[in-house]
């Protein structure tokens, strides 16, 4: 039993050099600009509204907000989108959709989101971005005023199975993953 515990820790412990040495390499200063997050996750030439998008994703991973993201922020973050808890995702949903950080999303956040997260990602979904959010909030705005607080927004998104693929599909970060793996391959 306490072998299992070990390779468990010796995994995270290699995991995490792994990424470490992945980060250093990409930013050797230890601290992560928003122009090399950009280059660190391969976006380039971004209209508008998809940069708005990265740009708070990134305001949202630099914790202490001094303009930096760095190495213990990105695996914070990282820990966060790839092995979080559904409620911790959630609530960094929810921190990342509420653009103006009044502690509720409305309908043009939410809206702008979605459109930003198709363009990125290249998520089609049968419903236009307009409609998507209709739906959302005819859904999950149980008191109907146009926002979701964090309450609804919790409650909701649990029961929608919908909502809940367009929240996994925004922050999918597989593709970094695969990276760090690739890396580990070439370098054992």
């Amino acid at each position: 039993m306490g072998n299992s515990d070990s390779s468990v820790d010796d995994l995270c412990t290699v995991e995490t050099h792994i990424w470490y040495k992945k980060f250093l390499s990409e930013c050797p200063s230890g601290q992560l600009t928003q122009h090399e997050f950009k280059q660190f996750f391969g976006l380039r030439d971004l209209c508008p509204e998809r940069n708005e998008h990265i740009q708070r994703m990134f305001n949202t991973f630099d914790m202490n907000k001094d303009g930096y993201i760095d190495f213990m922020e990105f695996v914070a973050a990282l820990s966060l989108v790839l092995r979080g808890k559904i409620e911790q995702k959630l609530r960094w949903y929810f921190k990342l959709y509420d653009t103006d950080g009044n502690g509720c999303i409305d309908k043009q956040e939410f809206y702008n989101i979605i459109r930003a997260v198709r363009s990125l990602s290249g998520y089609e979904h049968k419903l236009s971005a307009r409609d998507f959010t209709e739906l959302v909030f005819r859904r999950i705005d149980v008191n109907g005023d146009g926002e979701l607080s964090l309450e609804e927004f919790l409650e909701g998104a649990k029961k929608d199975d919908e909502l809940m693929e367009v929240l996994t599909k925004s922050l999918d970060l597989s593709h970094i993953v695969d990276t760090f793996k690739n890396d580990r391959r070439h370098s054992v």
